[in-house]
C-alpha cells in the first residue's frame, strides 16, 4: 500500500500540511500515517549518570499518542465531508516515539518503505529554520526519501504543473522517471527548468539539447516541457519562476555540489525563503525507486 508521512509537532503549519496531505492521498490512493517524535528532557548529570523518569517518559507518549489520535478523528472526519462517497477515503493511523526528529522520522520512513514524508513551514522564519536547523539539516543530510516541505498557506486546490528545476545531471533522468509516476494521477504538466547564467547563453545549449534528447528517449509521460530561464544567478531565476510561472509545485535534487547548496547556501536562504511560496519536492541525490 502506499503511503504518505506526516511527522507532526500539532503546530497549525503541521495541520496545514497533514490536510495538503490528505487530497494527494485520495488522488494517489495512498494511506496517511501521522508521527511525532518525543524528545526527552537532558539532565545534567553530577557524579553518576542520571535517567529520566520511565514514568515521565510514559506520561508524554501518552499525551503524544492522546493528541495524534484526536488530530486523526478530525482530520479523518474532515475527509469524510469533503465529497461523494464513492470517492477514495485513505487509511489513516498515527504513531509516536522517543528521540531526535530527523533520525526518528528517517527510521520510521524506511520501516514502512513511505512513498514520501510531509512536513509543514510556518513563514520566512521558520522556512530558515528548517533548511539551517539542527533537526532539519540532519534530515535532509540524510534522508533518503522525497520530501514535500509544505508553506502555511499553501492550498492543494489540484496540481496542474510542477516545476523540476535541474542542473542537466544525467542522474536527474531516473528521478524525472519517478517525477512523472506522481504526475501522472493528476495528469499534471512537468516544466523543465535549467537556469543559464547570462554569460553562458551560448556554450550550454548543447547540454540543454543532449539532456532533452535523453528525456524523451527514456522519460515515458507526454506532458513534459522545457523552459530556460536567463538570470544572472540561481536563485534568482527560482525566486522569478514561483512568482511568476504559475507552478504548483517545485521539484528539485538535494546534492551537495554543485545546484543544491548554490541554491541554499547560508547566506542566500533567508532572501529566498520569504519568496518561496509553493510546495516544495526535494528529491534525495541518486533516488532511483518508484515515487508513487
Amino acid at each position: 500500500m502506499k503511503s504518505l508521512l506526516i511527522p507532526t509537532d500539532f503546530s497549525p503549519a503541521a495541520d496545514n500540511a497533514a490536510r495538503y496531505a490528505i487530497h494527494l492521498a485520495k488522488k494517489l490512493k495512498a494511506e496517511i500515517i501521522l508521527c511525532t517524535a518525543i524528545k526527552v528532557p537532558a539532565e545534567s548529570v553530577v557524579g553518576a549518570q542520571a535517567a529520566w523518569p520511565l514514568e515521565d517518559y510514559d506520561s508524554l507518549k501518552k499525551n503524544a499518542e492522546t493528541e495524534l489520535e484526536y488530530l486523526v478523528k478530525k482530520l479523518s472526519q474532515e475527509e469524510q465531508a469533503m465529497d461523494d462517497q464513492n470517492s477514495f477515503h485513505p487509511k489513516f493511523s498515527y504513531t509516536s516515539g522517543v528521540g531526535e526528529v530527523a533520525d526518528y522520522v528517517r527510521n520510521l520512513a524506511n520501516e514502512n518503505k513511505t512513498n514520501m514524508v510531509i512536513i509543514g513551514m510556518s513563514g520566512a522564519g521558520s522556512f530558515s529554520r528548517f533548511f539551517l536547523g539542527s533537526n532539519s539539516k540532519k534530515m535532509i543530510e540524510k534522508f533518503d526519501f522525497p520530501l514535500l516541505v509544505i508553506p502555511a498557506n499553501a492550498d492543494c486546490k489540484g496540481i496542474k504543473k510542477i516545476s523540476f528545476a535541474t542542473d542537466l545531471s544525467s542522474q536527474d533522468i531516473e528521478i524525472l522517471t519517478s517525477l512523472a509516476c506522481f504526475a501522472r494521477p493528476f495528469n499534471a504538466e512537468i516544466l523543465i527548468t535549467y537556469v543559464i547564467q547570462d554569460n553562458n547563453i551560448h556554450t550550454e545549449q548543447k547540454r540543454i539539447d543532449n539532456f532533452l534528447s535523453d528525456v524523451t528517449c527514456k522519460v515515458d509521460y507526454p506532458n513534459i516541457y522545457y523552459r530556460s530561464i536567463q538570470s544572472s544567478n540561481v536563485n534568482e531565476g527560482v525566486n522569478w519562476l514561483t512568482e511568476n510561472g504559475h507552478i504548483d509545485i517545485m521539484a528539485m535534487v538535494h546534492r551537495q555540489e554543485p545546484f543544491f547548496t548554490k541554491l541554499f547556501k547560508i547566506s542566500n536562504a533567508p532572501q529566498l525563503a520569504k519568496s518561496i511560496r509553493v510546495p516544495l519536492l526535494i528529491f534525495p541525490e541518486n533516488f532511483k525507486r518508484v515515487l508513487i
